[in-house]
């Protein structure tokens, strides 16, 4: 299977500060990948990197077999979607819906009197269909629940048929019922064979969906743990990624994680 993301030796630095230090990862086409550690272990830059928003100081990120370093980011960036906080401020409150998703295949944020192509307009509305957003089309953005806000940026990050899917806490802020809603969905959308690649980062193993296949841990900036998701996400392994005795427990493709009392 080929590769869609490959990092060799790869460094970041920030002030002095080494924020990913000699990180060597590969993603598959066939893989959906959840990153997790510790606060400032490195996960969100390490999805900048993915996404063509972050440069390396040294090593190597290749993305969809481009080098980042030296090819243009207006090649690589439009086969990458992400769906993140940062891009959701990006759209205007008073969007409404189906433009919000629309403007993704035109590399925009928000629309400026703009006269779309008809085909678009049909995927955007299939994509928000599939997302469970039909009824809201019509919409402003300002107007969506927390939950249906974190379906819309799913739908807007999918809209341009991406090679690879980045994910930043997908679901973080939601409550329990739209917490489960959108992992339920995801977790159908992982499952599909015709889906891209993802790479989802998590600060929760009970908010990974089913479906996903691998994992990697990162701790003070670098590899911890990768490979399997089974092998991977261990009481053994995630307690000492966090110092901290956990139990990590699996069912049904689901995982949970408690801090160990000894009583």
């Amino acid at each position: 299977m080929s590769s869609v993301l490959s990092l060799q030796n790869t460094s970041v630095e920030r002030d002095g500060k080494r924020i990913l230090d000699s990180i060597d990862w590969s993603v598959t086409a066939d893989q959906r990948w959840v990153v997790v550690g510790p606060n400032g272990a490195g996960k969100t830059t390490l999805l900048e990197l993915a996404a063509d928003w972050e440069t390396p100081n040294s090593g190597s990120v290749v993305v969809l077999g481009d080098n980042t370093s030296s090819e243009d980011s207006d090649w690589i960036r439009p086969r990458v979607g992400i769906a993140s906080s940062g891009m959701a401020k990006r759209i205007p409150a008073h969007e409404t819906v189906l433009d919000a998703v629309v403007t993704a295949a035109y590399a925009t944020a928000e629309r400026n009197g703009e006269t779309y192509d008809e085909i678009d307009i049909r995927r955007a509305t299939r994509v928000l269909g599939e997302w469970g957003l039909s009824e809201h089309i019509s919409q402003s953005v300002g107007t969506l629940s927390e939950g249906e806000a974190k379906r819309l940026q799913l739908a807007r990050a999918i809209m341009t048929d991406p090679e690879l899917l980045l994910l930043d806490e997908p679901t973080a802020g939601l409550d329990l019922g739209a917490r489960e809603e959108l992992l339920t969905m995801l977790g159908a959308f992982a499952g599909t064979t015709s889906s891209p690649a993802i790479i989802m980062v998590t600060h929760h193993l009970e908010e990974i969906p089913q479906g996903f296949t691998h994992a990697l841990v990162l701790t003070h900036g670098r590899v911890f743990a990768s490979g399997p998701i089974s092998e991977v996400l261990t009481s053994e392994k995630i307690s000492a990624a966090y110092g901290i005795p956990i139990d990590v427990t699996a069912s049904q493709g689901r995982f949970t994680a408690r801090a160990r009392v000894n009583v």
